[in-house]
């Protein structure tokens, strides 16, 4: 098992989730999250002046997938979330050992 952890702008996560809903993926964690990369951060104008914004808010889709689903979701993630502009985002590929479901004794490894 994998859990893919993507960063992406938060005007594309519906249109994510609609398509990892198509593909019957339909567990994802998802979490308000602060980052910058190549992008930096943002110049605001207020009337008492300029202020830089050096964090700027993204979305993190967390998804734990078998082995054999991993490309097919970073396929889907990155066609659903590119603007082709800086700070579209990030998808990391972790290892997961085991996971184990609260409301039932499941628990699977690998």
């Amino acid at each position: 098992m994998k859990m893919i952890t993507a960063i992406i702008r938060p005007e594309k996560v519906d249109e994510v989730l609609n398509a990892l809903e198509q593909n019957n993926i339909p567990g994802v964690t998802i979490t308000d999250v602060l980052g910058r990369g190549e992008q930096g951060g943002v110049c605001l104008q207020y009337r008492a002046g300029k202020m830089q914004v050096k964090t700027l808010p993204k979305t993190k889709l967390e998804i734990v997938v078998p082995d054999k689903d991993v490309e097919v979701l970073i396929k889907i993630i990155r066609e659903h979330a590119r603007t082709g502009k800086k700070g579209d985002g990030r998808i990391f590929v972790l290892p997961v050992e085991a996971a184990a479901w609260v409301r039932t004794d499941d628990y699977i490894t690998g």
